[in-house]
């Protein structure tokens, strides 16, 4: 009699909580539940060991029991002890006692399970008859910058009905948007699952997003201005703003524009901050008198860089 390592079933760690092994559990009964199979032989068998696993381990009690039996029964059985000589009756106790073989729930639990937990188990029909919420689907969404910044709509179209999602103001690269009931189909009438509309965000011309929530752009600055001084228009996503530039600002330098970035997410009154950066224009196709004029300066300063 082969000991059922019920955690390598259900593919969880020993210190899985209960959400995760109900988690694993309804994943691995999607693929091979009998409606989804379509009769597979090997993939019932597969069913049955799943409902087995979790049929222990989200029971309390039973959990605690097999994990005490654990180690014992694999360092009897490697002492070269025979499987009908088990003292099963140390851990047993409360469940009946069943050293014969299958128990009275028939094959659909296996002889280790009916000598260490004797009665009182579900059958597989009663699993078979368990809502299990169907899968959730993943699509792409694309927007624009625009859209991530104010928030947008879009109009989905499933199965002849019209749905309108709201995109929230924020929205990031990878943000998922849950569109409840328009996953796929569950399993004994457990509910459909859920739509992930996965946020995309386009490319933009003028800004790049830094992070989640930061703007960065380039300001084209005239040399002029980048040497005396001056004040420029900054066209944002949050409106026009007049930038001052100060006097002997070279290129490169980058400039803060407090809330002028993305809004948080989930907190669209929150905005984070653009930096421009300045991109000093150095004039071309000079007269002959700008570069007379240029050349007088060099003379004034004939060490400047």
């Amino acid at each position: 009699m082969d000991y059922q390592d019920y955690y390598k079933i259900l593919g969880v760690e020993k210190n899985a909580d209960e959400k995760e092994i109900k988690q694993a559990f309804r994943k691995l009964a999607r693929i091979y539940h009998p409606d989804a199979t379509g009769g597979d032989k090997e993939a019932e068998t597969h069913f049955k060991r799943i409902n087995e696993a979790y049929e222990v381990l989200s029971d309390a009690d039973k959990r605690a029991k097999y994990d005490q039996l654990g180690s014992n029964y694999q360092h009897w059985q490697r002492s070269g002890g025979a499987a009908g000589g088990y003292n099963w009756g140390d851990y047993n106790q409360g469940y009946g006692t069943n050293t014969g073989g299958y128990n009275a729930d028939g094959p659909d639990f296996s002889e280790f399970f009916s000598s260490f937990f004797g009665g009182g188990a579900r059958t597989r029909e009663a699993y078979n008859k368990q809502p299990i919420k169907g899968n959730n689907i993943e699509q792409p969404l694309e927007i624009t910058l625009e859209e991530a910044y104010r928030g947008t709509e879009r109009i989905l179209n499933r199965g002849g009905k019209k749905k309108t999602v709201r995109i929230p103001p924020g929205a990031r690269e990878g943000t998922r948007v849950r569109v409840s009931g328009e996953g796929e189909t569950g399993f004994a009438g457990g509910a459909r699952g859920d739509l992930m509309l996965v946020v995309q965000i386009k490319p933009h011309p003028v800004f790049e997003r830094q992070g989640d929530d930061d703007l960065s752009m380039d300001l084209k600055v005239g040399v002029y201005t980048a040497v005396l001084g001056g004040e420029i228009v900054v066209h944002t996503l949050a409106g026009d703003v007049k930038v001052r530039i100060p006097a002997g600002t070279p290129s490169g330098k980058r400039i803060r524009l407090a809330n002028r970035g993305m809004p948080h997410l989930n907190q669209p009154d929150v905005k984070c901050d653009l930096y421009v950066r300045v991109q000093v224009q150095v004039p071309t196709n000079l007269s002959d008198e700008e570069r007379s004029l240029f050349e007088q300066l060099a003379a004034l300063r004939p060490d400047s860089a």
